[in-house]
């Protein structure tokens, strides 16, 4: 399970850089290209808490550190 959440951690930084990558390339201008990535990571973000809330209801991932 701490891979998976790595992995996603990891899926959401690429976006949120490939959005950044954008914004620079196409000079701010409201770029889709931009609005995609982002939307993407929202996306990610939204699986990801998901994830682990269901894997803590279920008892994948105990409340001890």
């Amino acid at each position: 399970m701490r891979i998976v959440v790595i992995l996603f951690l990891v899926a959401i930084f690429v976006s949120l850089a490939s959005a950044l990558v954008f914004l620079l390339r196409d000079h701010g201008q409201g770029s889709k290209r931009m609005v995609k990535a982002l939307a993407l990571r929202v996306g990610l973000s939204i699986v990801l808490f998901i994830l682990l809330a269901v894997g803590f209801y279920s008892g994948l991932i105990t409340d001890k550190l």
